[in-house]
């Protein structure tokens, strides 16, 4: 299988919510499965199927995050040299230079991408055209609302 790449806080938040699904959530599911059983006829017995259909959630996300847990390589950007080029981890500012505004993403792996927080993921548009350039390139991004030119102002590894 190929490399997952996920920063050292991504794979950490994996493993916290692996960690949270079997030691608290699993026992909660089994629990509800044991009383809902107990109230009798299991054909008609809603809170049994609706335990039975967590259940099957929550293991299939276990095992989801556990392939990928096993796939994942570290990347821990603060223990390398800051050459000013963008890498995946990297916290990159741009400046658009259409608007003149300034915008502040961090790279970071698929499932730890979110928007709110500026984290994009690796494999977005934006991402994609900024991987391997330098501090002070100017960049063309092709997005759904056509093409935006970027300067790269500031290349951190934190």
């Amino acid at each position: 299988m190929q490399a997952i790449p996920m920063t050292v806080r991504g794979a950490d938040q994996l493993r916290e919510e692996l960690e949270h699904l079997k030691t608290v959530r699993r026992p909660a599911i089994i629990d509800a499965i044991a009383e809902a059983r107990e109230h009798g006829d299991l054909k008609e017995n809603a809170e049994y199927h609706a335990a039975r259909e967590q259940q099957g959630f929550c293991e299939g996300r276990i095992q989801e995050i556990e392939a990928k847990l096993s796939n994942v390589q570290v990347i821990d950007v603060t223990k390398m040299p800051n050459n000013g080029k963008v890498i995946f981890g990297a916290t990159v500012t741009l400046l658009n230079l259409d608007t003149e505004d300034e915008v502040t993403y961090q790279i970071v792996g698929d499932d730890e991408a979110d928007l709110k927080q500026n984290m994009i993921s690796v494999n977005s548009p934006i991402a994609r055209a900024l991987i391997g350039k330098q501090l002070d390139d100017e960049v063309t991004v092709h997005t759904p609302g056509g093409e935006v030119d970027y300067e790269i102002t500031e290349v951190e590894y934190k």
